[in-house]
């Protein structure tokens, strides 16, 4: 007789990018999100930094790429960061207003018509799409594409 097979739930680890600058990355990520530096090589050809939480790793940047994030290609959508409450929320839209970084949907917008949770998103400087979002952010506020996800 066959044994059942359990399989266990899983957590994302961490997520690696291409950028193609790594010092102007790894600035934006630590201000923007506010990444902790955990670790990093500066040798030509094996360029990288590992960006975390202040617990664990969160983000490795490779600068091993040109030109600009292709959202048309397939891979990556949206990289996504949780914060605790629309305060949160609330907070990463003035820090990104005061790096001049542009937030789409003209600010915080719920994922779905009605749904709780919500938040905003913008570009990286490669362009690669980025959500900073909370479980309550989206209550009172419209969702860009309707029932659709965000």
């Amino acid at each position: 007789m066959a044994e059942a097979t359990t399989v266990k739930p899983v957590v994302t680890g961490h997520v690696g990018i291409n950028v193609t600058n790594l010092e102007r990355s790894k600035e934006f990520y630590m201000k923007a999100i506010g990444l902790e530096l955990m670790g990093e090589s500066t040798e030509e050809g094996k360029q990288y930094a590992f960006l975390s939480d202040g617990q664990r790793l969160v983000l490795t940047l490779w600068q091993q790429s040109e030109g600009r994030f292709d959202a048309k290609a397939p891979g990556l959508h949206h990289l996504s960061f949780e914060v605790g409450s629309l305060s949160g929320v609330e907070e990463a839209k003035a820090r990104l207003g005061e790096m001049g970084v542009g937030i789409l949907h003209d600010g915080i917008v719920a994922h779905g018509e009605g749904a709780p949770s919500g938040g905003i998103y913008f570009d990286d400087p490669d362009g690669t799409r980025l959500e900073i979002y909370a479980p309550d952010a989206g209550e009172g506020h419209s969702a860009p594409a309707g029932a659709a996800p965000t």
